[in-house]
């Protein structure tokens, strides 16, 4: 299946995220880094890109994660935003079955063993 075919799509901040999320997931997603940061010339890609698709933000819970958060609450309200407890503060040193679970209830299939 091509990243084209895909229906759901899920925003993360880094490399170490999308991989933590890569090791819990169950089904085929895209997932995209911002690095950080995104500008918007490319959030207006992104929402080209993706207005037909079931679009998810799971970012960090710290500063720099609430200023993106904002940002695509702003540009892109039809995305849905998944929150990481703010005691584990990030989606990379979150455990596998905390990320799973909140997947799971963004109806996201994940590997039974994390649930």
């Amino acid at each position: 299946m091509s990243l084209a075919e895909l229906e759901k799509v899920i925003i993360v901040e880094g490399k170490s995220d999308k991989r933590k999320l890569l090791d819990v997931l169950n089904e085929s997603v895209e997932i995209i880094c911002t690095n950080g940061t995104i500008s918007l010339t490319k959030l207006d890609e992104l929402i080209d890109s993706y207005f037909n698709k079931d679009v998810y933000v799971l970012v960090d819970s710290d500063e720099a994660g609430e200023k993106l958060r904002k940002q695509f609450k702003r540009e892109f309200p039809e995305a849905s935003h998944l929150y990481v407890d703010k005691m584990y503060r990030e989606v990379a040193s979150a455990p596998e079955h905390h990320i799973a679970s909140i997947l799971l209830g963004a109806n996201i299939d994940v590997q039974a063993k994390f649930l």
